[in-house]
């Protein structure tokens, strides 16, 4: 299989500058090399186009940088569309996470998805409950067909781009009040940091597998890396306390590799400025190469 590495070095849809060099900092630590190491025939695809911020302004304080944010999901979405086409396995790598809007919408196309969000935000606010206006908190309402029109629908694509039943998010530790709500009307699963500490990682991940892949053709990953812990993550720009362990996120994309039904994966909010010795860029290169099949041992017990 050939997985095409397409880089995508946002920071618009956060506050905090920095995430757009994340691209940067996961191949300064050897994603190629790695997963060629594992047998995989790889093809780094650079980075798809997007503006700086001082090049984009905001037109509106609920939903700030759209005008740049819309044309950058609609060249993601392209370019892991052709990825997918081709036969092969799109790893995004970012940038702050509203380049999910592009990434899963394109790896949806002609098929019936469902998507696993580790992170520790749900991502699911509108420009009616966002407290920042920050957009990429808005990424899977997006997907999910709520939100500013413009966003919603980027193509003729069928809306929900994605059902928000066909979702399952680990590891959420953040959820604001109306966004909670909409969380609730959409019906997504969410399997919040209680959950873990209360089940296990197990039996967390096995029942969010379950719930995605029931009736579709496929599994998206899409994994925030402040959905660990920022003792194991330092370098991302909205750090939540009690978080995933590393081991935990590296059981959860074991659980998922071993499904065989992965098509896709978006590694995200990776910031080298926040990060110490380029800690957390090395995470998300370890954590990829997880979820694609990379096992200490193979044996069962």
């Amino acid at each position: 299989m050939q997985i095409d590495i397409i880089g995508v070095p946002i920071d618009l849809g956060a506050d905090r500058r920095g995430v757009d060099m994340g691209p940067s900092a996961i191949r300064y630590s050897h994603l190629q090399r790695k997963l060629e190491e594992l047998g995989y025939i790889v093809q780094d695809e650079g980075n798809v186009e997007v503006p700086i911020a001082e090049m984009c302004k905001i037109t509106n304080p609920n939903l700030k940088y759209i005008d740049c944010i819309i044309p950058m999901s609609r060249r993601v979405s392209g370019a892991v569309s052709t990825s997918m086409q081709a036969g092969h396995f799109p790893l995004v790598i970012g940038g702050d996470h509203s380049l999910s809007i592009g990434s899963v919408r394109g790896a949806a196309r002609n098929r019936k998805l469902g998507v696993i969000w580790i992170d520790a935000h749900a991502d699911f606010n509108t420009a009616e409950t966002t407290p920042s206006g920050n957009i990429h908190g808005m990424s899977l309402a997006i997907l999910c067909g709520l939100g500013d029109k413009s966003l919603v629908q980027l193509w003729d694509e069928t809306i929900p781009v994605i059902d928000p039943r066909n979702i399952a998010i680990i590891g959420a530790r953040d959820l604001d009040t109306g966004e909670k709500a909409n969380l609730r009307d959409a019906g997504t699963m969410v399997m919040s940091m209680e959950q873990v500490d209360r089940y296990g990682m197990v039996t967390v991940v096995e029942k969010a597998i379950e719930h995605v892949t029931r009736d579709t053709d496929g599994m998206y990953l899409s994994f925030d890396l402040d959905a660990l812990d920022p003792r194991h993550a330092p370098g991302v720009g909205t750090p939540v306390p009690a978080g995933l362990t590393e081991r935990e996120a590296h059981l959860a994309c074991e659980l998922i590799a071993e499904t065989g039904k992965l098509v896709g994966m978006d590694v995200v909010e990776v910031n080298p400025i926040l990060d110490v010795q380029n800690q957390t860029a090395k995470l998300a290169v370890e954590f990829a190469l997880t979820a694609l099949g990379r096992r200490i041992w193979n044996g069962h017990i």
